[in-house]
């Protein structure tokens, strides 16, 4: 069996082509991706070259955790069923392509476990869960750290925003350098951070991915003061430790989502008090992928491309 999928041949080798579909375990849950995100962070990096090894890394791979589809088959005494709409956090059943994370294709075979269920008739938007869960995991480590500063206003920054409000925090504030980024109307302030004179932040949350900002925001912290790494970073991380030590400064770094976060996700939005519907400014068939993924990575405009599958039988 086959099916088509994005894959990464190598730095900015990318194509989408058949590959290998492995057969389902008996545990497995096979899907129909019908839209799936490229990540702006880890994606970026591994199309770039500049992903640091992990776990699974290396060439050729299928990208992509973020995805939405329709289970097409069930394992015996599955609760899920043939129709049900499900996010898929990713998938490894392409043979010898790796599946780092595998969800850019249009079918993909996944353990019944991993998938979470969505409400009928949802949106391209479903496709944002891992991003929202992600966000959420940042936060709810510590929820008396709730940001005060956020850095970055691209998807992940927005959303860690969002949650901040919602979880009774005070509308922070955010930093953007992208003038494109600062447009519109939100409900906390979005600046330039040369336009900011605080150096007083209790808790600074940073989404740019940016491992050179480091001095900078400590020297932006009231004492005692935390920075939270929300982003995923290609460098080393390394600061200066004088500023550090007169603040004394600590410094968390937030990992993926649990399942406790996605499900308080779900939850939020099932209430409607959470929207990802106007996070989405960009849509491309997935068979045009290569210009879909330039665009994604390039163009300050595009905050979330999402690839569609439906064209791919």
């Amino acid at each position: 069996m086959e099916t088509h999928a994005v894959v990464l041949e190598g730095p900015k080798g990318l194509s989408v082509q058949a590959v290998p579909l492995v057969p389902a375990a008996a545990t497995d849950v096979v899907a129909e991706i019908r839209t799936s995100g490229i990540s702006t962070g880890t994606e970026k990096l591994l199309w770039s070259g500049e992903m640091p090894f992990f776990p699974g890394m290396g060439y050729p791979l299928v990208p992509g955790y973020e995805a939405m589809g329709e289970i097409v088959e069930t394992p015996p005494g599955s609760l899920l069923r043939s129709g049900d709409q499900v996010f898929v956090p990713g998938a490894t059943c392409f043979g010898e392509v790796k599946g780092l994370f595998g969800a850019a294709a249009r079918r993909v075979a996944v353990p019944a476990e991993r998938l979470i269920p969505l409400e009928p008739g949802t949106g391209p938007d479903g496709a944002l869960l891992a991003l929202a869960a992600t966000a959420r995991h940042a936060l709810a480590a510590n929820p008396q750290g709730l940001p005060d500063l956020i850095v970055g206003h691209g998807v992940l920054g927005r959303l860690l925003a969002r949650l901040t409000i919602l979880m009774a925090g005070a509308p922070p504030t955010v930093w953007e350098t992208q003038p494109l980024r600062r447009e519109g109307s939100f409900d906390y302030p979005v600046i330039d951070p040369e336009d900011d004179p605080r150096r007083d932040y209790g808790y600074i949350y940073d989404a740019s991915g940016d491992a050179g900002l480091l001095d900078a925001l400590i020297g932006r912290l009231a004492k005692g003061g935390e920075i939270v790494l929300a982003g995923f970073y290609a460098q080393p991380i390394q600061f200066a430790f004088p500023p550090a030590f007169m603040r004394e400064a600590r410094l968390r770094i937030a990992a993926e989502w649990a399942r406790d976060d996605m499900d308080a996700i779900v939850a939020l939005l099932g209430t409607g008090m959470l929207r990802l519907d106007d996070l989405i400014t960009h849509t491309a068939p997935a068979a045009d992928a290569v210009q879909a993924y330039q665009t994604a990575f390039t163009d300050p405009a595009c905050l979330k491309m999402i690839l569609d599958w439906e064209g791919f039988a």
